[in-house]
């Protein structure tokens, strides 16, 4: 396993973060309890918050990366420098194999690698989604996050939006792109 597709991830969001306007960050998103700028600061805080969890080995008891306001910043910056500060640690020998303590469990390096690609790809759908722009992005890498998600996912961290990290899976449309039917899966209304 290597860093290659959360770069494929961080690079897939920057360029819809790219698209993002200020009149925008008052829009709903597909997650209910945010609107833009909300999940906007919620993306910018993940790209820095998992390498700061795997240069630990645990999650920071004191978050510097929470509450900030990313989207009245540069937000491009911010985002720039915590992807590539949690590609450098994932990235670092021995990351993968080391257990790192986290809020909803103890778990390998690889495992929260994929958590985390999966976490900045469906957030660049839900942003994507919310903003107007296509939602149909790297197939390659959304049908290889979707049979991990589906082989991972277990239906006791599925629930109400705010409640449960995922919501129920829905239908997505015949024909869906590999990207809408992750979101889908992961709970989103395509």
């Amino acid at each position: 396993m290597s860093t290659e597709n959360l770069a494929r991830a961080f690079a897939m969001t920057r360029g819809i973060l790219t698209n993002v306007t200020p009149d925008q960050f008052d829009l709903p998103t597909p997650c209910a309890s945010w609107d833009v700028r909300a999940l906007i600061n919620h993306v910018v805080e993940g790209a820095n918050w998992f390498g700061l969890c795997v240069e630990a080995g645990a999650a920071p008891e004191e978050d510097p990366t929470a509450g900030v306001d990313y989207a009245g910043g540069d937000l491009l910056g911010s985002f720039d420098a915590g992807a590539a500060r949690s590609l450098a640690a994932f990235a670092a020998p021995g990351a993968l194999d080391k257990a790192i303590d986290l809020p909803f469990g103890t778990m390998p390096g690889g495992a929260f690698l994929g958590i985390a690609t999966d976490d900045v790809f469906a957030h660049g759908w839900d942003l994507a989604k919310a903003t107007g722009q296509p939602t149909d992005l790297d197939p390659e890498l959304a049908a290889s996050l979707l049979a991990q998600m589906e082989a991972f996912l277990p239906p006791e961290i599925r629930g109400a939006d705010g409640v449960a990290p995922f919501g129920p899976a829905t239908d997505a449309p015949e024909g869906a792109s590999a990207a809408d039917r992750l979101a889908a899966f992961l709970g989103r209304t395509v």
